[in-house]
């Protein structure tokens, strides 16, 4: 990620239903998929009872074509369908970030 610009950060929190068949496929094709598009800065992920993800992005017109990406809009009318009870997503910008590391 630059650390010198500001930079977007799509959060994508969800509650996933008791139906996972073929969710850690999709989930990781999904991830391949979206290293390859223009503006993908990279990915972060964690699950517990919610699930967590964070994928990080150049600018708002890389977000909006990862959006309208046909692959993936296949994967969101799934996760709509059968994955997910409930998800939300947040668009935020970074304005600056640091880090702790020992």
């Amino acid at each position: 990620m630059n650390k010198d610009n500001p930079y977007y950060a799509v959060i994508f929190t969800s509650i996933q239903t008791e139906t996972i068949k073929g969710y850690a496929e999709m989930a990781n094709q999904m991830e391949t998929l979206a290293k390859l598009q223009t503006g993908f800065l990279g990915i972060e992920s964690a699950k517990n009872d919610i699930g967590i993800t964070v994928s990080y992005w150049e600018s708002l017109d890389a977000i909006k074509n990862w959006k309208q990406q046909t692959d993936h809009l296949i994967a969101q009318q799934k996760g709509r369908k059968d994955w997910y009870s409930w998800y939300k997503v947040r668009i935020c910008k970074v304005e600056r970030e640091y880090e702790f590391k020992s």
